[in-house]
């Protein structure tokens, strides 16, 4: 399906390791990389994360290879990968052991049947220690539940004309 519907662009067909945290096709999911763009949250500027609300203030921009996240504290970043949805497949997202055995939490909402865009992460580091983010490199698997009959979504994502369809680059929050 990946190839078929351009699903997943860029599409690595086999798992590489390769040194680095896995990414690519896995057993029963795709295992996504996380890009070199971050938002890392901070209270510097005193700031209240309000999603109604969203002030920019909340975070300082990074871009880079490695992402130090502080502790008890998160990140927002997004995908290597675009994804396209088909109508018939509805998807979840779970944190790569790897990460999840350092205490770091990869948080992804599904996508929805006729999503698409670059996945929004938001990744906490749970610990008391600061916490490294590899970018190019494994984030977290997605997994793929496909419907047993086409007609079965009555109303997809872009039928309601979601408001993070076709989102490029970390997308914020919206109201």
């Amino acid at each position: 399906m990946a190839t078929e519907h351009a699903m997943i662009e860029p599409f690595t067909d086999t798992q590489v390791r390769g040194g680095g945290i896995s990414y690519g096709v896995s057993s029963y999911g795709y295992d996504m990389r996380v890009a070199n763009e971050f938002r890392i949250f901070t209270n510097v500027l005193s700031a209240i994360v309000d999603p109604k609300n969203f002030d920019d203030k909340s975070f300082v921009e990074f871009q880079g290879d490695v992402c130090v996240v502080p502790p008890n504290s998160f990140a927002l970043a997004r995908s290597v990968e675009y994804f396209r949805i088909p109508r018939n497949v509805l998807t979840i997202c779970v944190g790569k052991s790897t990460y999840a055995r350092c205490g770091i939490i990869t948080n992804v909402t599904p996508f929805e049947p006729e999503w698409e865009g670059h996945v929004t992460l938001e990744i906490s580091n749970t610990t008391p220690l600061p916490a490294r983010i590899y970018a190019n490199e494994g984030i977290c698997q997605v997994l793929f539940f496909e419907a047993d009959d086409d007609d079965i979504c009555e109303t997809s994502y872009a039928d309601k004309k979601g408001k993070y369809q076709a989102q490029r680059g970390v997308t914020l929050p919206r109201l």
